[in-house]
C-alpha cells in the first residue's frame, strides 16, 4: 500500500517539478503512509532512485531530487563533508575554558551531534565514516567527492600507529563504500571486547564504559565526572589522569590498543587505492594546536595525507593565553604558521572571543591583527565566543566573578566586527560553536547568531566580502560576464595570490598560489624553489566525477584555466616548478593536467 502511495507521490511531484520549492513540499504533505505519518526525503530519495523509469515515472531526473534535497548546504561547497571524532586520550592542553567530558575527547561535549555519531560508533573510524557516508547519499547527496575532517583533542598527541590506523580506516571506508561493508565484523570487535571487559568488571571498578550505549556510559561514569569548579582542588583526578586510569588503561589489558594499530604501508595501500576509486578524499583536515607544530610533526601529517590544518590559536593576546593556562605564546602561533605555510597546508583557524581577560576592544583589536599582520592572515576561521560549560575550570572563576559572558549587544558586536573585517580570501566557516544549550551554564544560546549577526551587518553600510558571503551556491551565471581577478598580499614566507572567478559579486571558483621567498623550504627539500598551489576550490553542489551539468561552476573548467593562470603567474616570478599539495583523491586529477608525482607533493615543470 505504500508503495502505491509513493508512485503516486513521486509521479505528482515529476508533474509540478518546475513549481516553487515550497509548493512542492506541501505538496509531499499531501500523502501519508498507511500508519498516518509522513514520508521522510529519505524515504521518497530512496524509492525515486529505485523506481525511476518504471511504474510511468520518466527516467532519473536529477532535478527532482535536488528540489526536495534535506539540507542542501551539506553539500553546496563542492564536496561532502564527513567529520569523524578520535577517541578520549589525554590533552596536552590545560586550558580554563576546555570542557572535560570523560565520554569524549578533550574539549568536546556528548551530546554535539557529531559526538553522539562517534560514542554510537564506538568512536571507530571505518564505522563513523560508513555512517555519515550513508546518512548523506541517503539523503540524495553525492558523496564522490569527500573532505574528510579528523575532529577530537589534540591529534598530535595521539600515539603514532592510533594516528595511521585511524587514516587508514578512514580511507578503507571510503573506498569500501558501496561496494563492501565490514561494518558488522567491526561491531562484533568491539562488542566482544566488551564483554570481555564486563567479565573483568572486579578488576576495573568500572561499568560498560566500552558500549555504544549512550545512557549506560552516561550512568556508569557520573561519579566521576569532573566539576570545574573543583578542578584545582587538592586530591582531584584530572581529566588525563582519568582517561588513562578508566579507559586507557582497561583498553590494553584487553588488546583493544593493538588492535587499533596500523602501519605506514597499510595505510599506503589504502590510499592508493582511493587515488581512482568511486569515492575519493578530496581533501583531509586534521586538527591540532600550535605548539604541537614542528617539521616532524608536519612530515608526519602530510604523508597521511592532510591537506589542511585546524590550529586553535584562540588569541593573539599573550597575557589572556597566559591567564587561560594556554600553554603557548604568541611567538609560537607566528612559527606555526611560518612553517605549516611553507609545507602548503591550508590554514583553518580558531579564534575565541569572551575570553578569561578579555574585552570585545581587545578581541576587536586582536582580530583585526589576525589579518594585518602578515605572520598570520589565515585561509578559513571558526569563530567561538567562549560558552560556560559546567565541566570547565572556567567555573571557578565565574563563582568567584572573575568572568561574565558577554551580554547580546556586546557579543553582536564582536560578531558583526568579524564578519566585516575578514578579507576576500578568507572563508567564515562557522560562527558560534554548536553546544546543545542545556550544556551552557551562562552565555548566548542562540544557535543562529551568525544569522542575527548578518541580519545586523545588513542593516548598516558595511559590507561582508569573506569566501562564504560570496559563494555561487545554486544561482545561475553568464559565462561571458565572469571575471577573474587576483588579490596579492604578502605573508612572513611568501607572496600569496588569491586567483577568483567571479560573476557579479559572487565567486565561482578559487586558487591559492604561494610564491616561497626563499629558495630553501625549512620543512620539505622536494619543495626547494617551487611555487605552491595550496589550494583549489569550485564552487556549486557536490557532483559525480566526470559529470558535465550545464550552468553550475563544477565542471566548467575553472579549475584547469586556474592552473594555467598560476602556472603563468610562477613563470613570470622566475619560478621553474610549479608543485600542488594534493589531496589523495585529487592526484589523478593533477597527473590529467601534467603533474608528475614526487615523494609527498606533484610536481609541474614550467
Amino acid at each position: 500500500m505504500n508503495q502505491k502511495t509513493i508512485i503516486k507521490l513521486l509521479l505528482d511531484l515529476e508533474a509540478n517539478l518546475q513549481r516553487k520549492t515550497e509548493d512542492l513540499l506541501r505538496l509531499i504533505k499531501k500523502y501519508r503512509k498507511t500508519d498516518g505519518t509522513h514520508f521522510s526525503y529519505t524515504e521518497i530519495i530512496e524509492s525515486y532512485k529505485q523506481l525511476a523509469g518504471t511504474q510511468g515515472l520518466s527516467k532519473f531526473k536529477p532535478q527532482l531530487v535536488e528540489r526536495i534535497l534535506m539540507k542542501p548546504v551539506r553539500t553546496i561547497s563542492g564536496v561532502a563533508p564527513v567529520t569523524v571524532l578520535t577517541k578520549p586520550y589525554p590533552c596536552p592542553g590545560k586550558c580554563i575554558f576546555c570542557p572535560n567530558d570523560l565520554r569524549m575527547p578533550k574539549s568536546y561535549l556528548a551530546d554535539e551531534p557529531g559526538a553522539q555519531r562517534a560514542e554510537k560508533n564506538y568512536f571507530d573510524p571505518y564505522l563513523q565514516t560508513t555512517n555519515r557516508l550513508e546518512a548523506l547519499y541517503a539523503m540524495g547527496h553525492s558523496v564522490e567527492k569527500v573532505e574528510l575532517i579528523i575532529l577530537g583533542g589534540t591529534w598530535t598527541a595521539y600515539p603514532k600507529a592510533y594516528q595511521i590506523w585511524f587514516i587508514k580506516e578512514c580511507f578503507r571506508a571510503i573506498n569500501q563504500f558501496r561496494l563492501k561493508n565490514d561494518g558488522l565484523k567491526i561491531v562484533e570487535k568491539y562488542q566482544k571486547f566488551q564483554k570481555q571487559f564486563g567479565e573483568n568488571q572486579k578488576k576495573w571498578k568500572n561499568k560498560a564504559f566500552l558500549s555504544n550505549d549512550a545512557q549506560k556510559n552516561k550512568e556508569s561514569m557520573v561519579s566521576l565526572q569532573i566539576k570545574g569548579e573543583q578542578i584545582d582542588a587538592q586530591g582531584k583526578d584530572n581529566y588525563n589522569q582519568l582517561i588513562t586510569k578508566y579507559y586507557l588503561e582497561p583498553e590494553k589489558a584487553l588488546g583493544i590498543t593493538e588492535y587499533q594499530r596500523a602501519t605506514w604501508q597499510e595505510l599506503e595501500k589504502e590510499q592508493h587505492i582511493n587515488e581512482t576509486a568511486p569515492q575519493r578524499c578530496v581533501g583531509l583536515v586534521i586538527e591540532t594546536r600550535p605548539d604541537e607544530i614542528d617539521p616532524q610533526s608536519i612530515k608526519d601529517i602530510r604523508r597521511l595525507g592532510a591537506t589542511k590544518i585546524q590550529l586553535g590559536i584562540q588569541s593573539l593576546d599573550d597575557e589572556i593565553l597566559r591567564k587561560n593556562k594556554r600553554g603557548h605564546d604568541v611567538a609560537t602561533v607566528r612559527r606555526a604558521f611560518a612553517l605549516l605555510r611553507q609545507a602548503g597546508f591550508k590554514l583553518h583557524i580558531h579564534f575565541m572571543a569572551n575570553l578569561y581577560g578579555g574585552t570585545v576592544a581587545k578581541d576587536k583589536r586582536d582580530f583585526a591583527k589576525l589579518f594585518k599582520d602578515q605572520d598570520f592572515r589565515p585561509d578559513e576561521l571558526k569563530i567561538y565566543p567562549c560558552s560556560l560549560i559546567e565541566t570547565a575550570e572556567l567555573m571557578r572563576y565565574y563563582k568567584k566573578g572573575l568572568w561574565q559572558p558577554y551580554t547580546h549587544e556586546e557579543l553582536l558586536e564582536i560578531t558583526s566586527f568579524t564578519l566585516t573585517h575578514t578579507p576576500e580570501y578568507c572563508r567564515i566557516t562557522r560562527m558560534i560553536r554548536d553546544i546543545p544549550s542545556q550544556d551552557i551554564v551562562v552565555g548566548n544560546k542562540k544557535s543562529n547568531f551568525r544569522q542575527i549577526a548578518e541580519a545586523h551587518v545588513k542593516t548598516t553600510s558595511q559590507k561582508m566580502q569573506d569566501i562564504r558571503a560570496r559563494e555561487i551556491r545554486n544561482q545561475k551565471f553568464e559565462a561571458k560576464e565572469i571575471k577573474l581577478k587576483i588579490k596579492s598580499y604578502q605573508t612572513q614566507v611568501s607572496t600569496e595570490k588569491f586567483l577568483q572567478f567571479v560573476y557579479q559579486d559572487k565567486i565561482l571558483a578559487f586558487l591559492r598560489l604561494s610564491l616561497p621567498k626563499a629558495k630553501r623550504n625549512e620543512v620539505f627539500t622536494e619543495l626547494d624553489g617551487a611555487a605552491m598551489i595550496r589550494e583549489i576550490h569550485v564552487y556549486g553542489r557536490s557532483l559525480g566525477i566526470g559529470q558535465k551539468p550545464s550552468e553550475k561552476a563544477q565542471h566548467f573548467g575553472f579549475g584547469r584555466r586556474l592552473i594555467a593562470k598560476a602556472a603563468t603567474i610562477s613563470r613570470q616570478h622566475k619560478f621553474q616548478k610549479l608543485t600542488v599539495i594534493s589531496a589523495i583523491g585529487t592526484k589523478e586529477y593533477y597527473r590529467q593536467r601534467g603533474f608528475s608525482d614526487g615523494e609527498l607533493y606533484q610536481f609541474l615543470t614550467l
